[in-house]
């Protein structure tokens, strides 16, 4: 049952038909206006590069007053896993310097 899941994934569309073993990159902004936190903009790709431009103008576009802060979240699944069970680790931390650049800052494992 494995194999033939593994097939048929391998020819659908979705997110995990480009990355290998279901490798999944998902990024998200915190924004903090004033003394409140909420989530912004967020998304996933299954590249990281991908990933990683996402988070960068996601960020650049917050307003002028807010506080930002990323992150990306790598994934692996096996083919025919169910959702939990799948192994999440958070690679990148991003901030908003003064000038405007989104710094990347890797998290030790």
């Amino acid at each position: 049952m494995a194999a033939s899941v593994k097939e048929d994934c391998l020819h659908c569309d979705g997110l995990d038909q480009g990355g290998a073993r279901g490798e999944l990159f998902e990024w998200e902004v915190r924004i903090t206006i004033g003394q409140g936190e909420g989530l912004g903009p967020c998304g996933a790709s299954p590249f990281q590069a991908t990933a990683m431009d996402e988070l960068r103008k996601a960020m650049r576009g917050m307003p002028e007053d807010a506080a930002v802060r990323g992150r990306i979240v790598h994934s692996v699944r096996d083919f025919g896993a169910l959702p939990d069970d799948h192994f999440r680790q958070e690679i990148f931390h991003a901030s908003l310097d003064s000038a405007g650049m989104v710094r990347f800052t890797r998290v030790a494992e």
